[in-house]
């Protein structure tokens, strides 16, 4: 079956996760593979944005991530399936084709929300460009 398989989440948004995660982990518990779980702390996006947050914005924004990913996967990963956290920081499409390729993925589970046509056709989403580039399959996850 998967022996890797990646599933993307957002820590501020538990729609992200909620019904991809029980997916991923019926999943990979059939083939005793790793669970890789990723979440991105996006940057600011350009330099004038970045102005605006305080000097140490990606230690803070991290350090708090981290915590909060630990705490997802101890209260919602059960304790026979191997996992592996990843916390990146940077474009969230870009991290996880990285993630992808950096973590052996052999399939990617993500929870995506019903698109907003008007928001999709103006900048698009990160599950579409993720599925669009991703060189192994994803399971997109309907929140």
């Amino acid at each position: 079956m998967f022996d890797n398989i990646l599933l993307t989440v957002d820590l501020s948004d538990p729609k992200s996760w909620e019904k991809a995660l029980p997916q991923a982990v019926d999943m990979i518990r059939l083939s005793k593979g790793t669970l890789h779980i990723l979440s991105v702390v996006p940057d600011m996006g350009t330099p004038l944005v970045e102005g605006f947050f305080p000097a140490d914005y990606e230690k803070q924004a991290t350090g708090r991530a981290a915590k909060a990913l630990e705490k997802l996967v101890e209260r919602e990963v059960p304790d026979d399936v191997k996992v592996k956290q990843h916390l990146k920081f940077g474009k969230i499409h870009r991290e996880a084709l990285k993630t992808i390729k950096k973590s052996n993925a052999d399939l990617v589970v993500m929870g995506s929300e019903h698109p907003d046509s008007l928001r999709e056709f103006l900048v698009g989403s990160n599950a579409d460009r993720i599925v669009r580039r991703s060189p192994v399959s994803v399971l997109v996850v309907r929140a």
